[in-house]
């Protein structure tokens, strides 16, 4: 009994102190300042919300009417622009311009966000960055090009280039990881033309977080059902085939003349595997003909997906 009293008490002094924290999500009352912080690692905000999803929550002190409508939310992308790839992030919450999602209610914002670890690397603008993950692929996880402090990629530059601090490519992760993700190797550079001018006059950098990831294959036969799984993060579908490309895979018991094809190829494999596993972290998906379409009638086919787990 001590015990829930004093979890209670706690409670409601978080409540009234405008912040409350559970591992990895930090709820934080409207004109509060929220924090976000990882001891190590980088932030990378998963959600956002602001609004009233929740009569109890930050409603110490306010009249009912503020408080009883719970259908009221909209995504705050900027917190990720604001905080992805910093180790601390800190910001009013009643500066940030927001639109009213819900007039006559009292809001608050919901932060979602894990701490990545990775290889961190910067290119100043006009550079390139190389990366190389060998037998394995790249997963980036973070990335920002444009300028958010004014002493990297500084030397030598006018003050004028480098006291705009709020200047970034909001898209730069989505670039990035159209370069990159689920390759071996890739090279990007960090200029205008390949993400835009974000602030005209200011010298940029790109920075980024990734990490290199294992490649999955699987395999399964013709009739059978292939499941692909992610303990941890996503699946990122790299290359599917339905059809047969060797004689020896999925060939026991069979006629030679059903295994003797190694030119077979179903061309929506691939599409077709992407769109009902991709960003799940768990499919399972039938090696048939019905799914795929038939490539070569008489020929024994099988399934075969190359994958990584994203985060």
């Amino acid at each position: 009994m001590f015990f829930l009293k004093l979890s209670l008490l706690t409670f409601l002094m978080a409540v009234l102190m405008g912040m409350l924290t559970y591992a990895e999500n930090v709820i934080t009352c409207y004109g509060s300042d929220q924090r976000l912080s990882c001891e190590s690692g980088l932030i990378r905000v998963k959600s956002a919300i602001y609004g009233r999803t929740d009569s109890t929550v930050c409603s110490v002190g306010r009249p009912a009417s503020e408080t009883q409508n719970t259908q009221c939310s909209m995504n705050v992308s900027l917190i990720s622009d604001m905080c992805n790839g910093r180790s601390v992030c800190e910001f009013k919450t009643d500066t940030l311009g927001l639109p009213d999602p819900c007039y006559g209610t009292y809001k608050y914002f919901n932060t979602t966000y894990d701490c990545v670890t990775g290889r961190s690397i910067v290119s100043c603008e006009g550079s390139y960055i190389s990366l190389d993950c060998g037998g394995s692929v790249v997963n980036v996880l973070l990335a920002k090009y444009g300028r958010t402090d004014s002493t990297t990629c500084s030397t030598g530059r006018p003050v004028s280039e480098i006291t705009k601090t709020d200047c970034y490519v909001t898209n730069s992760l989505a670039t990035v990881k159209t370069i990159c993700e689920g390759k071996s190797s890739c090279t990007l550079s960090a200029t205008n033309d390949v993400f835009y001018d974000p602030c005209v006059g200011t010298y940029k950098y790109l920075s980024m977080t990734y990490t290199c990831v294992a490649k999955e294959t699987s395999v399964t036969c013709e009739g059978n059902t292939a499941v692909l799984t992610c303990d941890s993060g996503v699946l990122n579908i790299l290359s599917a085939n339905y059809g047969r490309t060797d004689s020896i895979t999925c060939s026991a018991g069979r006629p030679n003349n059903e295994v003797t094809n190694t030119h077979c190829f179903a061309n929506n494999t691939l599409s077709v595997v992407k769109n009902s596993c991709g960003g799940k972290s768990k499919c399972a998906v039938s090696a048939t003909n019905n799914v795929f379409t038939d490539p070569c009638v008489g020929t024994y086919k099988y399934l075969t997906v190359v994958y990584s787990c994203i985060y």
